[in-house]
């Protein structure tokens, strides 16, 4: 490691999350720290008023009986409250933990429950009424902070009653709880959405974080006054190093999506320097431009059809360190420039993507539009970094690099393996699971199974507990075979199926908005999902796309029979956790009959 690279790995782990907070709270002032719609209008609250709201909420907690040590819950999407009482939590000394807002009133009750939680904030009268309702299991729960609404439950307190608090408690009371903070300290517990069990608490350091968030900022080159949109669920480690450690080491701002649903408007407001989107956000996106481009005719056609060549061309020269081709300004100024202003990504430098695997045919198509969707990797035990894809320093299928200060390391059994600064203290309450986890020597076992070039580039081929074993006793990486199937025209998602099988079966479900280019191919009249999947045509055809696909894989890896699902997978439906990870187990069970009858006979 270079001596400069050395000394700014030194400085972060020697800071709290609270010390760095502070400095960029001064060095920031009057500058925008947070932007959040109200009314239809966009309010920006700075870096001074971000700084004076933290810590009075810290103040108010504090007053409200919140100890040193105790956990503080927090059930609300995200907004510039759940940043503050965060922060405020933080600041108290306390170990904020974060649930999804989908979580049932039993899964609310065992986070609450294991991490210790005094308090909890709810943004809700729904949400609030499912911690009510399991509230006689939770002891150790005093107070309920409700934003929005009003309860004469005992002890829920609203945020404008919470904030009463304050004026019982000193500045000099709380900054000699935050000069008590230690780099090594216990700061968050992250919950691992599990795909099977209860989740697990991750352990984070003060030292973790602040290392992520500052090794990132460096690496990307984020700079005061950058914009960014707050939109995947805070709970997870990757949104909380965007929205929170990030911005806390970089100054950016922080725009707070409406919903979900209004992330395709709030991205063309915002305009972010910095985007970070899991791969089914990038697939939606994709599906939405490919059924417009699908409408093309004539001269308009062509010259997207020869602007995407362009695109393409260069990506693959960018592979290489090739030039690229004279024409692309020309593409760029007629086509790609368009494109991504209507996408609102015209001042995007870094679009990332993580959380899961992403289908190479969906990297494939973002490049020919000019726009390089870049890998980065880590888990909640690595507080989301390990490694990072750079601009011109990318290589197709590739996770990226080794984060400033990380060492990866392929074990003999293909495990990758990880060590520095962010790997976490380990699980809350579980030793057994954090000595499987995190070995002697400091190197966290990822789980993932893959391999490393000469150059430092780390490639996934799997989960290592995924690999499907099939009953000939060879090993096949679903994932690689799922991101393969689907890029079949019309394809949602795809599971396949053949541990301990005799072949390979895949499982489909289908998306509404890329249907039509499909049954066109097929020609089928169908127009909906479970149209297509009654009817013949349909079926037939995609039974060949399968058989073409299947060119292209050993023997060993084909795919033998298929099911097309007429409804989705979706976090509601159980199949999919809420960043979008597909449960194998709960997909297995849920649709037992239909694998059966395909292995039938």
């Amino acid at each position: 490691m270079h001596d400069r690279q050395q000394l700014e790995v030194e400085t972060s782990m020697s800071r709290t999350v609270m010390q760095v907070f502070e400095e960029t709270a001064a060095r920031c002032g009057d500058l925008p720290a947070l932007k959040t719609k109200v009314n239809g209008v966009w309010q920006a609250t700075s870096w001074t008023e971000y700084r004076r709201n933290v810590r009075r909420t810290a103040r108010a907690l504090i007053g409200a009986g919140l100890e040193p040590g105790d956990g503080f819950a927090l059930l609300a999407g995200n907004s510039e409250h759940w940043v503050t009482a965060y922060l405020g939590a933080v600041a108290a000394g306390a170990v904020p933990a974060g649930l999804y807002v989908t979580s049932s009133p039993e899964q609310c009750a065992y986070v609450i429950d294991h991490s210790d939680s005094s308090m909890v904030l709810v943004d809700s009268e729904a949400q609030l009424a499912k911690v009510l309702a399991v509230r006689d299991q939770l002891p150790k729960l005093k107070t309920i902070v409700l934003i929005g609404g009003e309860s004469d439950a005992p002890g829920v307190l609203t945020w404008g009653a919470l904030q009463t608090y304050a004026d019982q408690v000193t500045e000099d009371s709380l900054q000699h709880r935050i000069n008590a903070l230690k780099p090594n300290d216990l700061a968050t517990l992250i919950y691992t959405s599990g795909t099977t069990g209860n989740p697990k608490g991750v352990m984070m350091s003060h030292r973790n974080l602040t290392f992520t968030g500052e090794a990132a900022r460096d690496a990307v080159g984020i700079e005061r006054g950058h914009e960014v949109i707050s939109y995947l669920p805070l709970c997870h480690i990757a949104e909380q190093n965007v929205t929170l450690h990030v911005s806390l080491a970089a100054g950016q701002t922080v725009w707070f999506a409406e919903s979900l649903d209004a992330l395709g408007d709030n991205l063309k407001e915002v305009r972010p320097h910095f985007f970070v989107a899991v791969p089914r956000v990038w697939e939606k996106i994709q599906a939405k431009l490919e059924a417009g481009m699908a409408e093309a005719t004539g001269v308009k056609k062509h010259l997207l059809q020869w602007a995407r060549g362009v695109g393409h061309a260069s990506a693959q020269a960018d592979q290489t360190g090739a030039r690229r081709p004279w024409t692309y300004p020309l593409a760029e100024r007629l086509i790609f420039s368009k494109l991504k202003a209507a996408l609102g990504l015209d001042r995007c430098f870094y679009a990332m993507t993580g959380a899961a695997p992403i289908a190479q045919s969906t990297v494939d198509f973002f490049a020919s539009l000019g726009i390089t969707i870049l890998e980065v990797y880590g888990q909640s035990e690595s507080t989301g970094g390990g490694t990072l894809s750079m601009p011109g320093s990318n290589r197709s299928g590739s996770i990226g690099r080794a984060l400033p200060g990380t060492e990866v390391s392929i074990a003999e059994d293909g495990e990758i393996l990880l060590r520095g600064p962010q790997v976490a203290l380990g699980y809350y309450k579980n030793p057994e699971a954090t000595a499987e986890t995190i070995d002697g020597d400091g190197w966290l076992h990822t789980g993932d199974v893959g391999h490393m070039d000469d150059d430092g580039f780390v490639y996934i081929t799997d989960r290592k507990k995924e690999l499907i074993i099939t009953a000939g006793g060879e090993n096949v990486s679903p994932q690689m075979l799922e991101g393969r199937l689907a890029g079949i025209p019309g394809v949602s998602q795809v599971a396949v199926i053949g541990d301990r099988r005799k072949f390979m079966s895949a499982l489909f479900t289908l998306n509404p908005e890329t249907l039509g280019t499909a049954t066109r191919a097929a020609g089928s009249s169908a127009r909906t999902p479970a149209e297509a999947t009654a009817c013949p045509l349909f079926v037939s055809w995609f039974r060949s796309q399968i058989d073409d696909a299947n060119t292209r894989l050993a023997r060993v890896q084909g795919i033998k029979q298929f099911t097309l699902l007429a409804e989705d997978f979706s976090v509601e439906g159980g199949e999919l956790t809420p960043t979008m990870k597909k449960k194998r187990r709960v997909i297995t069970e849920k649709y037992a009959a239909e694998i059966e009858a395909m292995y039938a006979g």
